[in-house]
């Protein structure tokens, strides 16, 4: 872990209430999309509730690989998996749970129009004040490190590698966790788990 982090932890129920907001505030716009792509791992949840909420079917995929660590990322984003059906004059909408440097959705909005997509929307539940790509729709800025709730183990992995060598840092970092509204008992478990090196 690069330096010590604030956390935003939102809950599914927040989450879903800011994807209805979402939902609607497209439906407002006009933007009608043929396809939604997620862009894996964090924007497939939302892609798929957007999914339903947008009562479109047409669900796609494409992967991009930026982040190695808390607010750590290896510079210049990658993508590992094009996106998963034809674009090909449709109108898209990709979807990501956050918009933090912006590298990542500018790499997938400019691979999806080379690839044949008439128009281009994006969507995050999240912005931050940095992003170089600002989404045409989001729910709220922030300048926290964002734990969402499909990722809980994943951050509490990274807090405990990247500060094991230094508890009063670990404990530290995991009080703002547990604060920020990760339960106690969840992060012990994975605690006990990282510190005992058990896999499931």
């Amino acid at each position: 872990m690069k330096t010590e982090a604030d956390y935003e932890v939102p809950s599914w129920s927040q989450i879903y209430r800011m994807l209805l907001s979402q939902a609607e505030r497209i439906c407002r716009s006009g933007f009608k999309p043929d396809i939604i792509v997620g862009i894996s791992r964090g924007g497939w949840l939302p892609a798929r509730v957007l999914s339903d909420l947008l009562e479109n079917p047409r669900l796609a995929n494409v992967k991009v690989e930026s982040y190695v660590g808390i607010g750590e990322t290896k510079g210049t984003p990658s993508l590992t998996q094009c996106v998963s059906t034809n674009v090909v004059g449709k109108r898209v909408l990709i979807v990501d749970e956050v918009a933090d440097t912006g590298g990542s959705l500018r790499l997938v909005v400019n691979h999806v129009l080379a690839e044949g997509a008439s128009e281009v929307k994006v969507a995050t539940l999240f912005s931050k004040p940095q992003a170089k790509v600002k989404p045409d729709y989001y729910e709220k800025e922030t300048s926290r490190w964002i734990v969402f709730p499909w990722e809980t183990k994943e951050t509490v992995r990274k807090i405990f590698n990247g500060n094991k060598a230094k508890p009063a840092i670990l404990q530290k970092e995991i009080s703002k966790l547990e604060g920020a509204g990760v339960p106690k008992w969840l992060i012990s478990k994975f605690l006990k788990e990282f510190s005992e090196a058990k896999k499931c």
